[in-house]
């Protein structure tokens, strides 16, 4: 039996003895208890050490690895187990160790000093768990140690000096943890070093002059910490230097002439964000072998000299002085249409001239992001420009170009984003930019572009955004570009000469956040369709030829907040709605409304709303408006008889109406019989028991997709279409069950959104054992829940990695879960409160769209606690999961949307650190709210997922997304805007949460910034 280890009077011995004892038991009876010693301190959900028993030698358990001859323990590798826990100081007693790997764990708690002991210890990998602490200043008395992985955690204080004297380390990789202090100048002593690797801390001073006695050293990263200083030279005399990275410090000075001749061998340099000046050294073309130049955000001037290297990947030259405004500052460009493997360029944000050379349309069929922008160019795009069919990237905004938009453009079938604004650009929008299906985000304002709008683009039906102003633009708005539903951040057509009415189709953008249409000549009544835009923030309909009145379905645009539709023909008068929609801004000047202004919302503040122009009256004072007349005295009385037929009139409506009205309670009565099922049951189409056997194989354990208290979950394909469905199986034994089935058809049954998971069909019926039997079919999701990319699981030892969501991944789940909470609470016809919002309830499509899943707690409440009188409270109990549910709950407080907000609040805490709420080092009043509390404003990086960074810093691969592109400072920048706005979710007071409407609104906002840092 596996606890009989416990109760072994050795096993006891071996705990309670101080573990510097030497033991008197043989050795490898040492190892055994050693290892059941380090087993008793963790958690195993994954069941990774189930072989750890007696049934079984030690040598044979799973990840343990003995020597031959003794039959000790050499290699402990439990790395990417899901392990939980703290490292037991036992480790100290396996002698023999010279491998420990435990790796991308969950291990907390400080690091055992024990491991000095180790002396055969050539490789410690403790990376990417939660230790905390100092670094152990014994493991320098591991005399062999080789290879020390430290990464990914949240380690504290400095650095010990006696590391440096570890004369056979290779390999130490400290980044990503909270260090702070300096660089002991001791770690000149490496003299083995090969990688020295301490990005993402908190260090602070020069790099010592003693770094360049290292002489075998090639990687050398120290990135996003306070450094300071000049690079010391005699690290520019490191010939084997491979990778130097020193990325958002503040270090200055220049860089030496000769840089590419004393550093033959450099493949990567990143020193972006610094304040380095000077001239680019033309030597840096002598170093072959580079793959990354990255010298941007500094303050480089000058000409750029030539850079073509045959391995070339990544130049990016932006943010700096470059250039003097003249004909011959891209020159450099020439050579490196030569450099077949590059991928990107950047150059914007300099004072670049010149001509754009027509050869940019035979750079690297390989290049990917091309970014120009804000810089002095003239001349046009190169008309074969649709030569360079990789790229998804073209960026050449705020430059002085001319001549037309090849139409080649359309050969760019991977182009996600194309910035051509403010340039000098005429001719017509080539039709073939229809072509692009990839294309996310389009602006070309600020030109001279004339004709109409192609159709066409109706096609790019993956566009976040579609910027067309201030051209010579005319015709129609084509319904073609108002169906693009994906359009979630703005459509922004104003100062040109579009005309006509505007399509009812502009209501099919129910993600749109901004409209504006001003300065045109769209005419016909403004349609009501806009209505259904319910994610409408700003909308701008000024300076057009709208007539009629301002119709009442805009009363659906609750998240609106600057609203314009001055100087057109309105008529009529200001709707009472207005005034329950929280605006920040109104204008509703020079039009023909009448009649008496409003006194409340957004019209008690005069500086808010502008009415000039109008035939208003009334309002508040500070509007200056003539009080509105009513004079009855010159009303016409209606007549005596006039008022009996009225009366007699309504007399005979009102019978009727009564009469009508038995007669439908009786049909009701008779229609709610048992027998004719529930309304929610008839809704759906009808699957039978045999339909969902079939489908999921016999309800196989293979096609288990998830499981919980009140059923399980299983993946089928329907035997009718071939449909693939999750068929979610309701365990009727279990209490509330029935209820949840119910629960969930009913909040399911008129609730239709992007993000929320779609219920395709209902099974009541009974199985062939005759008990009863209930099912839902929801569609199939097949990326799974966002619970497993938070914590994936390891199922194949060809990967080291898990699969991981980057930032910008993570905010679009974020922007999604809040649309679709938002929609529960403000747009159903009546609130729903899900009660149970966690990662594993947010499901992800193909696109990784995220759909809020499983409504089996759903409630539709009757007050919201913030405005409940204090202490007015009722017996519902604790509704949710605990770490996400609300405090008030916990009191026995209504449910309400408020609980709601809370629970996506700490959803979102999560997705940031990484850290569930209850992990197990939340205890003794800290909590995950109060974690990231402490972190602000200046230790955001130290919570945060170390795998936001680990794209950023720790490969280099910049290739392989965007998040590479974005400046970390401002990765740290949009963080710090997400966990502030997690924290304002999930405070402990329900009146001090944001409302969710505001949260989505916030996010939007902050997505829209952090790519628009991308962008440039």
């Amino acid at each position: 039996m596996e606890l009989q280890w416990i109760l072994s009077p050795v096993f006891l011995l071996v705990v309670q003895l101080p573990v510097s004892f030497s033991l008197p038991i043989r050795g490898n009876e040492t190892d055994r208890l050693s290892l059941l010693g380090f087993k008793a301190q963790i958690a195993d959900p994954l069941g990774t050490l189930s072989s750890w028993n007696e049934s079984l030698h030690f040598c044979e358990w799973s990840g343990v690895t003995c020597g031959k001859r003794h039959q000790r323990v050499v290699e402990l590798d439990l790395h990417s187990s899901q392990l939980v826990g703290s490292l037991s100081p036992y480790i100290g007693n396996l002698s023999f160790l010279r491998v420990l790997k435990v790796e991308y764990n969950n291990f907390s708690h400080e690091i055992p000093r024990e491991l000095g002991r180790l002396s055969r210890l050539q490789t410690l990998v403790l990376g990417n768990n939660s230790f905390t602490g100092a670094i152990p200043v014994n493991i320098s008395q591991c005399s062999n140690l080789v290879n020390l992985r430290l990464e990914g955690n949240n380690l504290r204080g400095k650095l010990p000096a006696e590391l440096g004297f570890l004369s056979k380390l290779q390999v130490f990789v400290f980044r990503m943890n909270n260090l702070e202090g300096e660089i002991p100048s001791s770690f000149g002593n490496l003299s083995s070093i090969v990688e020295l690797s301490g990005a993402v801390n908190k260090l602070q001073g020069s790099i010592p002059d003693s770094i360049g006695n290292l002489k075998r050293l090639k990687f050398f990263s120290f990135g996003i910490n306070s450094l300071s200083g000049i690079i010391p030279p005699s690290m520019y005399n490191i010939s084997s230097l491979v990778r130097f990275s020193v990325p958002t410090n503040q270090f200055q000075g220049q860089l030496p002439p000769d840089l590419g001749l004393t550093l033959p061998n450099l493949e990567v340099i990143r020193i972006h964000t610094n304040q380095f000046s000077g001239l680019i050294p033309a030597t840096l073309s002598n170093a072959s072998e580079l793959t990354h130049v990255h010298l941007s955000s500094n303050n480089f001037s000058g000409k750029v000299p030539n850079l073509a290297m045959p391995y070339l990947q990544w130049l990016s030259l932006q943010a700096n002085y470059l250039g003097d405004g003249e004909d011959d500052d891209l020159n450099f460009l020439y050579p490196l249409a030569n450099s077949t493997n590059l991928e990107a360029l950047g150059i914007n944000d300099n004072n670049l001239g010149g001509v754009l050379p027509e050869i940019a349309s035979n750079f690297s069929r390989k290049l990917k992001k091309m970014i120009f922008g804000r810089n002095q160019i003239r001349g046009s795009i190169p008309a074969e420009i649709g030569n360079l069919v990789s790229l998804d990237t073209l960026a050449l905004e705020a430059n002085q170009l001319t001549g037309i938009i090849p139409s080649s453009i359309g050969k760019l079938q991977n182009l996600g984003v194309l910035f051509l604004n403010e340039n000098r650009i005429s001719g017509s929008i080539p039709s073939s930019l229809g072509n692009i299906t990839s294309l996310i985000e389009i602006d070309l304002g600020y030109n001279n572009l004339q004709g109409s709008i192609p159709p066409s683009l109706g096609n790019c039906q993956n566009l976040l955004t579609l910027a067309l102003p201030q051209n010579n633009l005319s015709g129609p708005i084509p319904k073609e570009v108002l169906g693009i539903s994906s359009l979630s951040e703005f459509l922004v057509l104003f100062g040109n000469q579009l005309s006509g009415p505007l399509p009812s189709e502009v209501g099919k953008l129910v993600n749109l956040g901004e409209l504006d249409i001003s300065r045109n000549r769209i005419s016909g009544e403004i349609p009501r369709s806009l209505g259904s835009s319910v994610s409408l923030e700003y909308l701008y309909l000024d300076g057009n030829f709208f007539r009629g009145p301002i119709p009442e379905s805009l009363r659906s645009l609750r998240a609106l907040q600057d609203l314009n539709l001055s100087y057109n023909n309105l008529t009529g008068r200001i709707p009472k709605f207005l005034t329950d929609i929280k605006l920040r801004s109104l204008d509703l000047s020079f039009n023909d409304l009448e009649g008496e202004v409003p006194m409340l919302g957004i019209f008690e503040n005069s500086s808010a709303v502008s009415i000039l122009g109008n035939k208003l009256c009334g309002g508040i004072p500070q509007l200056n408006l003539s009080k509105c007349i009513s004079d009855k005295s010159t009303e016409p009385k209606p007549s005596t008889k006039l008022i009996v037929i009225i009366t007699i009139s309504f007399s005979i409506l009102g019978l009727i109406l009564m009469i009508s009205l038995l007669f439908f309670c009786c049909s009701r009565k008779k229609e709610n019989k048992p027998a004719s099922g529930s309304s929610w049951e008839t809704s759906f189409r009808r699957v039978t028991y045999e339909d969902l056997l079939r489908a999921t194989d016999g309800f196989s354990s293979a096609n288990l997709i998830g499981a919980g208290s009140s059923g399980s979950v299983y993946k089928g394909v329907l035997a009718s279409d071939g449909t693939i469905v999750a068929v979610k199986v309701f365990n009727l034994l279990h209490k509330g069950a029935s209820k949840s089935f119910v629960a969930e058809c009913v909040a399911m049954i008129n609730i239709r959104h992007r993000n929320l998971v779609k219920i395709l069909t209902v099974c009541s019926s009974i199985d062939f054992q005759g008990n009863d039997f209930k099912a839902l079919v929801y569609e199939f999701m097949i990326n799974g829940s966002l619970e497993e990319w938070l914590r994936p699981v390891h199922t194949s030892e060809e990967t080291h990695k898990p699969r991981n969501l980057n930032l910008v991944q993570r905010l679009n789940i974020a922007v999604d879960v809040a649309s679709a909470l938002d929609y529960l609470h403000n747009d159903c016809e009546m609130p729903i409160v899900h009660c149970d919002l966690k990662p594993s309830n947010v499901l992800l499509g193909g696109d990784m769209t995220a759909h809020v899943s499983d409504f089996g707690l759903a409630k539709f409440p009757s007050e919201d606690p913030r405005q409940l009188p204090s202490g007015l409270t009722s017996t519902v109990g604790i509704r949710g999961t605990l770490g996400y549910a609300a405090p008030e709950y916990g009191t026995g407080t209504e449910v309400s949307t408020c609980g709601d907000v809370y629970s996506y609040g700490i959803l979102l805490l999560e997705m940031i650190t990484g850290k569930r709420p209850t992990d197990d080092m939340f205890k003794d009043g800290l909590n995950l709210h109060s974690y990231v509390r402490m972190s602000l404003p200046d230790f955001v990086g130290e919570v945060a997922d170390p795998t936001l960074f680990r794209d950023v810093e720790e490969t280099d691969a910049d290739a392989s997304h965007m998040m590479n592109h974005i400046r970390n400072d401002k990765i740290l920048e949009c963080l710090t805007s997400i966990i502030t706005l997690g924290l304002a979710c999930s405070a402990d007071s329900p009146r001090e949460r944001m409302d969710i409407r505001n949260v989505a609104a916030e996010l939007h906002r902050i997505r829209s910034s952090f790519l628009g840092t991308w962008r440039h």
